[in-house]
């Protein structure tokens, strides 16, 4: 069913006696009070008594100067809706106080929305993967790994990668209107349960177990919009602002059950003569209808997660300048705030940002599922006290298991039961991250009178089982969940949100402000090929061209073949500009945010203009120029030729991206095909020369159709219609004939036809690959034998110690203890504390440095979306006159909201910026400093994570020991170092 008939059965279920939004007549309140302009009640009186679909699409609104006003939400002239926009933006300043009147709006009338309850029950996610040197990327794994898998694909050979365990028999219920906090270790398994809660999963991961919504299987409605996944990763296009990025992510998934909602509410208060509450009555409307609906709901979003201070600036990368990281991280959650979706489950959304911000958010968050019913998990590696205290439930992950699932209240009762203790001055949220790890666990022991004993993650999932909050998990995942009571609007059953008419509007309007936002790009491209066609004139200018032999037709020959190769090499660089989009496209396509079709078709329809202007001028410069046939018909058919090269090898160049789906590999494919096709063209060789065995490639080139058209076209023309001494036919026959070209001019609308053919195929290719390909994957793309052996031994409750061979089994070392009569309590003590480190390590000799900064000043030329807003200054200052010392021995943190200017201090203090204005003095120990010494004595590790992907951890940490530490450390000692930097990170 698509979102129109959805939406449709939707309301007609609002309309229903048996409504599951109903709650009964209600109490009818007064339509009017003594406190309200009579100006005021005589416009809600005519509103009154407009029909259902009209009133839902007027509102009574002050306009400056104009007094109250009648105005359609859906029609509104600039100013209008400008009035609107101001009207409408205290939402964002008291979330709480919209939420809450909103909610009696809906109770006055007795309407009740949807809800989703998630219950998992026996849920296992595991892995494949090589182990050990097996999944290296080396040469010989990378072909070892296509043959095999092309085997296992045919059964001739079994599997020969491992099973990873990722979550062993997960269990619980995530109920509406509760804040649940998703805690657990890195590697605990985190990322792999929301992303199987939300039904994101990728198709690498193998699941097993039950997954409900509301009693709802995972097949019988859509969850990935049922849902909304919020990425822990931040993709999005660099060039866009923020406000663009949150403004394509509403438009694409659209505004849900609003409209019908509004249209009910306003029956409902009709018939029972409420007066709605002016402010909400307005806002509800702008949401639901008109082209601002989602700007409306973009300015609540962006105000409330505090980006309404960088809303119009691009969010950048790192060749970019753009917003910060901490910035980037609230882009991502916007993005998926605006679904309609009724359940959040969101990945580490706190990553770069303050406690203050990431308290705000969570309450933003927690008002939302408290008052309107919502559900809610997320993921947050070390909550400050304060938000901790925000949630109502606590989920902790350890190794693939629930350590406890249930209410915040009762957590700190299951350890003490276990026998810890989270003391008072700690964390909740970090005691419980650090109770289950093997080097932490210790110090919360309470019980003295016994030793201590590290208790395994299982142990603690089997002892939760018995607890009274795990037993009535289980007693109530017994009793299934009535289906009845599920809200028709709850789960969606169409795939997209928008109709297919607003996703391709949305997304050429977007390729179309990339490609403004790109255009020094095209602008050099297109220079670069007028530059090439001026060469090319006066190369083979007319002057000198002569028509009097067929080597004059080969000379004329060559340069039709230049021009063809002009136009193709023009288009290689639709490889790069269609393999640096694609991360995000896979994230927005997974989403649902459309289907991969439109996205190819956008991208075919925006740049045909651009192989229009390339065709153009290459032609409009060269064809009178060389001298082809001055007939105006053949001069169009040309440009037509060369129209369709354009467009047809773009379309390879992006198919070939879409199918190697990686820069290196796209750009190799790519050159290859080029290479092939000039080979195979028709004119390099002749087709009488090219040998029977190659002779199928000479027929599949676009190159040799577009030769031919192109040669045809030139050569049976009138100014090559006249005979030489030697022959009675034509010369331009003649000079086809030598190149093994057929001389008939039906040769001409046939190469025409195949371009045009391989212009659909290609683009055709391309949407497929899009479709069914996925990213390359990197979930678990190779572990170590060591991690296996934990993984495995966490699942069966063992405990692996480490020793000088390896990791063994605990009942091993104790078995040797006892044979060697080491039973005691000094042994015991011993045993426990082999897990944790000694304090050893080396230090290598260094000269103590200080750093002294005054007055640092650090300005950038002001971007034009601000000058924009009526911003007259020419610079954007971002640090104003920051001092401050770092001194040896002493340990500085520096702290900030995010956007303080951290990032831009420390990058200007080591050197970073390339961009920009700085002023003020550095000094290291006194001297002023310089960049060419000062990158040799000093270390910056920055926030992005830049590393080369296919080597090792180890191989990445000596390549920069080898570079950066001083020639006189011998290789040993660089060597013990670099195992030092490992053990200790």
């Amino acid at each position: 069913m698509d979102d129109a008939g959805e939406m449709h059965a939707f309301g007609r279920s609002l309309r229903g006696e048996s409504s599951v939004w109903s709650r009964g007549s209600g109490d009818l309140f007064p339509r009017s009070s003594p406190d309200y302009d009579e100006e005021e009640a005589l416009r809600w009186a005519a509103l009154e008594k407009l029909p259902t679909y009209d009133r839902a699409r007027t509102a009574v609104q002050a306009m400056p100067g104009e007094g109250l006003k009648e105005v359609n939400v859906e029609k509104l002239s600039a100013q209008e809706k400008h009035a609107l926009l101001q009207l409408v933006a205290w939402v964002g300043d008291d979330h709480e106080r919209f939420l809450s009147k909103f909610k009696d709006r809906l109770d006055r009338v007795g309407i009740q929305l949807p809800t989703i309850e998630v219950r998992y029950e026996n849920l296992n996610v595991e892995a494949q993967a090589h182990v050990g040197s097996r999944g290296l990327p080396t040469i010989l794994n990378t072909y070892a790994n296509l043959l095999e898998g092309l085997a296992n694909a045919l059964h001739l050979t079994p599997n020969r990668k491992q099973k990873i365990p990722i979550l062993h028999n997960v269990s619980g219920i995530i109920k509406p209107h509760r804040m649940t906090l998703l805690l657990g270790p890195p590697g605990a398994g985190k990322t792999s349960l929301l992303l199987a809660l939300a039904g994101t999963l990728p198709s690498s991961l193998k699941m097993s177990g039950d997954l409900t919504y509301n009693g709802h299987t995972m097949d019988e409605f859509v969850p990935r919009r049922s849902a909304a996944y919020v990425s822990q990763h931040d993709l999005h296009m660099a060039e866009l602002t923020v406000r663009e990025t949150v403004n394509f992510s509403a438009k694409c998934q659209g505004i849900g059950h609003r409209f019908d909602l509004l249209m009910e509410l306003s029956r409902r208060e009709k018939e029972q003569h409420i007066k709605p509450d002016p402010e909400i009555d307005i806002y509800m409307k702008a949401a639901a209808t008109g082209d601002q609906k989602a700007e409306v709901v973009i300015n609540h979003i962006l105000k409330v997660l505090g980006l309404d201070i960088c809303a119009n600036i691009m969010i950048g990368n790192n060749m970019l300048r753009g917003i910060s990281g901490g910035q980037k991280k609230r882009v991502t959650t916007a993005e998926m705030l605006v679904t309609p979706g009724r359940a959040l489950f969101m990945d580490e959304i706190s990553t770069g940002l303050d406690s203050s911000t990431t308290f705000q958010i969570v309450n933003f968050i927690r008002q939302t599922i408290h008052i309107i019913g919502g559900t809610a998990v997320i993921a947050l590696l070390q909550p400050a006290p304060e938000t901790y205290e925000l949630f109502d439930d606590i989920i902790l992950l350890s190794d693939g298991h629930v350590v406890y699932n249930g209410p915040r209240q009762y957590v700190l009762e299951f350890f003490e039961i276990m026998g810890f203790k989270c003391p008072k001055r700690k964390g909740v949220a970090d005691f419980l991250q650090e109770v289950t790890s093997i080097k932490d666990q210790g110090q919360y022991w309470i019980n003295n009178d016994e030793t201590y004993r590290f208790v395994p993650v299982k142990e603690f999932a089997e002892a939760f089982q018995s607890f009274h909050v795990g037993q009535a998990i289980r007693s109530e995942l017994v009793v299934p969940f009535d289906k009845d009571k599920s809200h028709p609007a709850a789960l969606k059953k169409s795939q997209y949100g928008a109709s297919m008419k607003e996703l391709l509007k949305a997304n050429i309007n977007r390729d179309i402000l990339l490609m403004k936002r790109n255009s020094f790009l095209y602008i050099f491209k297109a220079t670069q090929l007028t530059l090439l066609a001026i060469i090319a004139m006066t190369v083979f200018l007319r002057i000198n061209m002569h028509r009097d032999s067929v080597t004059d037709g080969g000379i004329y020959m060559g340069a039709i073949f230049f021009g063809i190769l002009m136009i193709m090499f023009n288009g290689f660089a639709e490889v790069g500009l269609t393999t640096i989009k694609l991360p995000g496209f896979f994230k927005q396509r997974d989403l649902l945010f459309f289907p991969a079709w439109i996205y190819s078709l956008t991208s075919w329809i925006i740049k045909t203009p651009l192989s229009l202007l390339n065709a153009t001028i290459w032609v409009g410069i060269t064809y009178y120029g060389i001298g082809f046939d001055p007939n105006i018909q053949r001069f169009f058919r040309q440009l037509l030729l060369l129209f369709l090269v354009n467009e047809a090898f773009s379309g390879l160049f992006r198919f070939v991206a879409g199918l190697a789906r990686h820069h290196v590999i796209a750009n190799t494919i790519a050159s290859f095909c080029m290479l092939n096709f000039m080979l195979t063209g028709g004119f390099v060789m002749a087709r009488d020369n090219v040998k029977n065995l190659w002779i199928w490639g000479y027929w599949i080139s676009p190159l040799m159709y577009a030769q031919n058209a192109l040669s045809v076209n030139e050569f049976l023309g009138h100014s090559w219609n006249k005979t030489t001494p030697s022959f009675k036919r034509p010369l331009g026959r003649l000079v086809l004939e030598s190149r093994g070209i057929f001389p008939n001019t039906k040769w001409y609308w046939i190469g025409v036809g195949a371009l045009l053919g391989y212009v659909l195929l290609f683009n055709i290719l391309y949407s497929v690959f899009l479709t069914f390909l996925n990213p390359f994957d990197n979930n678990q793309p190779t572990v170590s034998e060591e991690t296996l052996k934990i993984k495995q031994a966490n699942l069966i409750g063992e405990l692996l110690e480490a020793s000088s061979g390896g990791w063994v089994n605990n009942s091993t070392m104790a078995s040797r203890d006892t044979a060697d009569g080491s039973n005691d309590k000094s042994n015991s003590d011993h045993t426990t504390m082999n897990s944790i480190p000694g304090k050893k390590g080396m230090v290598l000799h260094f000269v103590p440095l200080s750093v002294t900064f005054d007055d640092i000043k650090y300005s950038v030329d002001m971007p034009e979306e601000i000058k924009a807003q009526g911003v007259v200054e020419s610079r954007l200052e971002l640090l104003k006159g920051v001092s401050g010392s770092f001194r040896p021995g002493v340990l500085t943190a520096l702290m900030g909201v995010s956007g303080a200017g951290k990032t831009t201090l420390m990058d200007v203090l080591v050197g970073r910026k390339t961009s920009g204005y700085i002023e003020g003095n550095i000094t290291i120990s006194g001297y002023p400093k310089k960049q060419e010494t000062f990158a040799r004595v000093s270390g910056y590790c920055e926030q992005n994570d830049i590393h080369s992907p296919n080597v090792t951890v180890y191989e990445s940490l000596a390549f920069s020991a080898f570079l950066r530490l001083p020639a006189n450390v011998e290789s040993s000692t660089r060597k013990m170092f670099i195992d030092e930097v490992m053990e200790l990170v």
